[in-house]
C-alpha cells in the first residue's frame, strides 16, 4: 500500500475498475449511457478501438465505434461480434441520420453488451486519452483527507491538497491555467497572486521556465520537484497529475509564512494520484448548460434517458409535454443564435413554463415540460405559446418567422414523437404559398400529407413524353421561356384567368394565348383531372429537384 493508505496500481487492478467506476471518473460530460443489461458492475480491463481490418476484440474491453453510424445495419453487426467476442461496452458516435436507433438498443439488450453513445461536445481522440487515464484511477481510492471531495470539485480539493501539505495550492492544466486555488488566508508572494487573479501563469514566467527545461523536467519525472526560496519568491513544491502515460496537469505548493513541513513532499506524491482522477472528470465535464442540451439532443435522437434530462434540466419526467420548432425569418444573421435562444428562454419563463431551447440548424427547439394536467388545456398552452413567440421572433428578427408546435404528449420519454410531429408542422409551414405562421400538424396535414408523397416520388425521372417534361424542354430552348411558370400559375388559381393574369403580372389576353400555346407545346389536357394532378406532382418535384420528378 502507498502512503495514506492509496493503493499502488497492483492494488488498483486486483479491485477490477467497473464500468459504473469508469463512468463516475469520466464524469456526465462525455458519456451517455444507453442501456447495461449486465448492469455496470461489469469489470472492465482495457479500451480498444474498432479496426475493420483487424477484426479481433479484447474480452472485457470498452470498444469504440469509430466512424460506424449507430442507425446501421453495420452498427448492430459490431454490438453482435463485440457481445461474442466478450466486450463488456460498445461506444457509437452522435450518427448521422438523427433517428431513434432502436435496433441496436435491441441488440445491446439481447446481446448482453452495454451500449454508450459518445456526446457531441467530445472528440474521439480526447475520449480515447480520458478512457485509459479513467480506467487507470478508476480503481484507485481516495486519501482518507480528500475523500470527503466530491469528484470534479476542484477547490475543495486544493484546499484539501493544502491541508495536508501545509502551503498555499494552485492546480493548473499542462497549459499553466489555473482550474482552481487553496482559500489560503496567509499573505503569499506577487507571482501567486497575478497568477490567480489572471487565471493562468504570467506568460513571461511561462517562457522563463520553458527556456530552462523545467516544464520537460516536470513532465518527465514521476517526482516531486522542489524549488528553494529565491529573493521575494518563497520555496515551492511541483508535481505532474497523469494517470495512464498521458499528463493531466500540475500540482503547485507555495510556502505561505512559514515553510513546508518536512513530510509534503511525500503527501503531495499521495495528493497527485488522487487529483488525477479529478482531472479526468473534470475535462471531460462540461458547463450545466451544455449538460442539458447534450442530454436534450439525446433524449430528442432516441439515444438519451429522460430521466437524465429531468434530472439536468429541472423537468418533471412525467407529465404533458411538448416540442415547438422555432424558424425566424430569413433576415436572421449569422450571430443570432444566442439572442434567439434568449428569447425564447425569457419569453417561456414569461409564461411560466419550464423549458429547455436548444440550438440547431436554422432555428431552435423549444422543450417545454410540466404543462397543464388536463390535455385539452396544455395543448391550449402550447397554442397560446407559440402564437406569442412568433410575434417576439418577427419583432426581433423581421418577417418570415415560423413555429411548428409538436402534439402534447404524456411525459418526456415521448418527446421525440412530439419533435417529429413539430418538425413535420414546420416544414408544411415553410411550403410555398402557405400564409400560416403557427400550427400543429393536424391543423395542416394536407401539405403534412403531400410533403410524404413528395418524399416517396423524390428521386423518380422526369419521363420525357409527359408534357411537363416537354415544357421543361421548351423553357431551356432558345430564347428561353415561361410555360412552367405560366402552368404553375394556372394550377394554383384553379383555371382562373383574372386571379392567375394578376398573380403573373400580364393582361388577361395575353395570359389566354399563353395557355393555347402551352397547350400546343405540351399537349396537356387541362380539362383532364388525371392530368391536372400529374402536372401539379411533376411542378412540386421540380421546385425540390431540378429536372427530378
Amino acid at each position: 500500500m502507498a502512503l495514506n493508505g492509496l493503493p499502488e496500481q497492483g492494488d488498483a487492478a486486483a479491485s477490477g475498475p467497473t464500468l459504473e467506476k469508469l463512468l463516475s471518473v469520466m464524469g456526465a460530460g462525455a458519456l451517455e449511457l444507453c442501456v447495461a443489461p449486465r448492469g455496470q458492475g461489469v469489470v472492465v480491463e482495457g479500451v480498444t478501438v474498432l479496426d475493420s481490418l483487424e477484426p479481433g476484440l479484447s474480452p472485457g474491453h470498452v470498444l469504440l465505434a469509430v466512424g460506424v453510424d449507430p442507425q446501421s445495419a453495420a452498427a448492430v453487426d459490431v454490438v453482435r461480434d463485440a457481445a461474442a467476442s466478450g466486450t463488456v461496452a460498445v461506444v457509437f458516435g452522435q450518427g448521422r441520420s438523427g433517428r431513434s436507433p432502436d435496433a441496436l438498443r435491441a441488440a445491446a439488450e439481447d446481446a448482453g453488451t452495454a451500449l454508450l453513445f459518445r456526446t457531441a461536445w467530445f472528440g474521439w481522440t480526447e475520449l480515447v486519452g480520458a478512457l485509459r487515464a479513467g480506467l487507470v484511477l478508476s480503481g484507485v481510492a481516495a486519501d482518507p483527507a480528500v475523500a470527503a471531495v466530491t469528484l470534479g470539485d476542484l477547490n475543495g480539493l486544493a484546499d484539501a491538497v493544502s491541508v495536508l501539505v501545509g502551503g498555499a495550492v494552485t492546480i493548473e492544466d499542462v497549459e499553466s491555467r489555473v482550474l482552481a486555488y487553496s482559500s489560503t488566508k496567509e499573505d503569499v508572494d506577487e507571482l501567486r497572486r497575478l497568477t490567480i487573479l489572471g487565471r493562468r501563469v504570467p506568460e513571461w514566467r511561462v517562457s522563463a521556465m520553458q527556456e530552462a527545461g523545467f516544464f520537460r523536467a516536470l513532465w518527465g519525472t514521476g517526482d516531486v520537484i522542489h524549488r528553494p526560496a529565491h529573493g521575494e519568491n518563497p520555496e515551492r513544491l511541483v508535481v505532474a497529475v497523469r494517470a495512464g502515460g498521458e499528463v493531466l496537469g500540475s500540482i503547485w505548493v507555495a510556502a505561505a509564512g512559514t515553510p513546508l513541513a518536512p513530510h509534503a513532499p511525500d503527501a503531495l506524491r499521495s495528493a497527485a494520484r488522487v487529483a488525477a482522477a479529478h482531472l479526468v472528470h473534470h475535462r471531460s465535464y462540461r458547463s450545466h448548460a451544455r449538460l442539458v442540451d447534450d442530454a436534450a439532443r439525446a433524449l430528442l435522437d432516441g439515444r438519451g434517458s429522460a430521466d437524465m434530462l429531468a434530472e439536468r434540466a429541472g423537468l418533471p419526467a412525467h407529465g404533458h409535454c411538448a416540442v415547438l420548432a422555432v424558424r425566424p425569418g430569413a433576415s436572421r444573421d449569422g450571430d443570432g443564435t444566442g439572442q434567439l435562444r434568449g428569447l425564447l428562454a425569457v419569453h417561456c419563463g414569461a409564461y411560466d413554463h419550464k423549458s429547455v431551447v436548444l440550438p440547431v440548424d436554422q432555428g431552435a427547439l423549444v422543450l417545454l415540460g410540466a404543462l397543464h394536467q388536463d390535455r385539452q388545456r396544455a395543448v391550449e398552452q402550447v397554442s397560446r405559446l407559440g402564437k406569442s413567440l412568433v410575434l417576439q421572433v418577427t419583432a426581433a428578427f423581421g418577417p418570415g418567422a415560423k413555429i411548428g408546435l409538436g402534439m402534447v404528449v404524456e411525459g418526456l420519454a415521448d418527446l421525440p414523437e412530439s419533435r417529429r410531429s413539430a418538425d413535420l408542422a414546420l416544414r408544411a409551414l415553410l411550403a410555398r404559398g402557405q400564409d400560416r405562421v403557427v400550427a400543429f400538424a393536424s391543423e395542416v396535414a394536407e401539405t403534412v400529407a403531400l410533403n410524404q408523397i413528395m418524399d416517396a416520388l423524390t428521386g423518380l425521372a422526369l419521363a420525357p413524353e409527359t408534357p411537363v417534361a416537354r415544357l421543361v424542354a421548351f423553357d431551356a430552348g432558345p430564347g428561353g421561356g415561361t410555360m412552367v411558370q405560366t402552368l404553375r400559375a394556372y394550377l394554383d388559381h384553379f383555371g382562373h384567368v383574372p386571379a392567375t393574369a394578376r398573380a403573373l403580372g400580364v393582361h388577361a389576353n395575353s395570359l389566354r394565348h399563353r395557355i393555347g400555346r402551352l397547350t400546343e407545346v405540351s399537349g396537356l389536357d387541362l380539362r383532364s383531372p388525371d392530368a391536372r394532378l400529374l402536372a401539379q406532382l411533376q411542378l412540386h418535384l421540380l421546385d425540390r429537384g431540378g429536372r427530378e420528378a
